[in-house]
């Protein structure tokens, strides 16, 4: 069931970075440049105040090299590069297990 919900949760994933390439390529041709959507605008659109809430649960971990280094290049990134790695990973961990040939169990 568990392997189910990874795998199920992986291709939404995936489905969402995939409308987000072409929304950052209709984005792009319309604009007549690159223009990519960073991971922190699709934040602030699902969640508006929500990385404000975020940053002073992470600062004082690891004397801020949590926030700073780690979040601000994770938020920089992407937003289809993010949804595409994580769906990825999540239809990687919630894959079926290879059939042992020839041993028994």
């Amino acid at each position: 069931m568990i392997r189910f919900l990874l795998r199920f949760i992986g291709l939404i994933c995936l489905a969402l970075a995939f409308v987000l390439v072409v929304y950052d390529g209709m984005k792009s041709i319309v604009g007549n440049r690159l223009l990519l959507t960073s991971a922190q605008t699709l934040w602030e659109l699902i969640n508006a105040g929500g990385l404000a809430k975020l940053k002073p649960l992470l600062e004082p971990y690891a004397g801020g090299l949590l926030w700073d280094p780690v979040m601000v290049g994770i938020l920089a990134a992407p937003s289809w590069a993010l949804l595409g790695s994580f769906g990825i990973l999540l239809l990687v961990l919630g894959r079926r297990k290879k059939p042992l040939i020839g041993f028994e169990r």
